[in-house]
């Protein structure tokens, strides 16, 4: 267990296995010291989980159609792990590899993972590189790439919040705000385009209680069961992704990033998800923010390319802060 920070500020536990986030401890607003990310109990739970709870995910976070690209005037195929699609780099992807411990101070961890050429049926040998970094009440994860041959790179990190809580049940009652206009709609998991937000449960431009959205009736939250789809984020470079508060607890936390899209996850489980405590994760216990590229770029050569060619770094910064 690496351990990174100290209270008042936020305390943060890393595991090597996918170089997840155990846990975030943090003073939330009534004075109360709470980690506020969910977990798992043990190894064993982790690999079991079809969660990705806490995780580093690639080599392409989110999902890749029919599990192939072409890439340069090649096709390239990949291992398919849902419904025939590539999901958060296929069925061993870097969350369920060991990564190696780079470096470590008090207020800093640094992991890093080489992926070879071929793995999951990418391209290229990527060398990736998480830093998680304490900063007074803030939380920064740095994800950077760099690879020997053209391939395609799209990391996240895949923590779910609950700011009453690991334990505390619902965040329905939890508020979330993203600066967005456009969303993503799917069908089955995959973009079918760019729609605008209004009149729409992904209008989150106001404080919008969560269970509203995720209970809505409309037809692509009751396909996904509640939220699961990328929001692209108004304009460029680092910004506030999201806000997220809760007024049982008075803790709130604002996201900020400098990726376009940000995919809003209400853990809409359809599989049990074994908790920190011992127990069961039930829908809708944690609210997953994911700052990356968009779905299934590699199809839609438009949309900001997820390419990394050899002399390149990729790069992803993604920043909680507390109040």
């Amino acid at each position: 267990m690496l351990v990174v920070g100290a209270a008042p500020g936020p305390v943060v536990e890393v595991l090597t296995l996918g170089a997840a986030l155990h846990t975030l401890t943090v003073t939330c607003g009534d004075g109360v010291r709470r980690n506020v990310a969910l977990g798992h109990r043990s190894v064993e739970d982790r690999l079991a989980s079809p969660a990705y709870v806490g995780a580093t995910v690639g080599r392409y976070a989110n999902r890749i159609a029919g599990a192939s690209f072409e890439l340069d005037g090649r096709e390239v195929r990949l291992a398919a792990n849902e419904d025939g699609n590539s999901l958060h780099g296929g069925p061993d992807g870097f969350d369920r590899r060991l990564w190696e411990v780079v470096s470590q101070t008090e207020d800093e961890v640094v992991l890093e993972l080489v992926s070879p050429d071929g793995d999951q049926g990418f391209p290229g040998t990527v060398t990736a590189r998480v830093a998680y970094q304490v900063d007074g009440d803030g939380v920064t994860i740095e994800l950077t790439a760099t690879t020997d041959a053209p391939t395609v790179v799209n990391l996240t990190h895949h923590a779910y919040l609950n700011l009453d809580g690991q334990d505390a049940g619902t965040v329905d009652d939890h508020v979330l705000e993203v600066p967005s206009d456009h969303y993503l709609p799917v069908l089955e998991g995959i973009p079918t385009g760019i729609a605008p937000v209004d009149g729409t449960p992904f209008d989150l431009r106001a404080p919008t209680r969560v269970g509203q959205a995720a209970r809505s009736g409309h037809e692509q939250v009751a396909a996904a069961c509640g939220l699961d789809h990328c929001l692209a984020v108004r304009g460029d470079g680092l910004r506030r992704h999201a806000t997220l508060s809760t007024p049982t607890t008075s803790t709130r936390v604002e996201l900020w990033s400098d990726q376009p899209g940000l995919q809003v996850f209400t853990a809409n489980f359809d599989a049990p998800v074994p908790s920190l405590a011992g127990g069961i994760y039930r829908m809708g216990d944690g609210l997953a923010l994911e700052p990356q590229l968009f779905p299934d770029t590699p199809h839609h050569p438009q949309w900001p390319s997820a390419v990394l060619r050899p002399g390149e770094t990729y790069r992803s910064r993604i920043e909680w802060r507390f109040a």
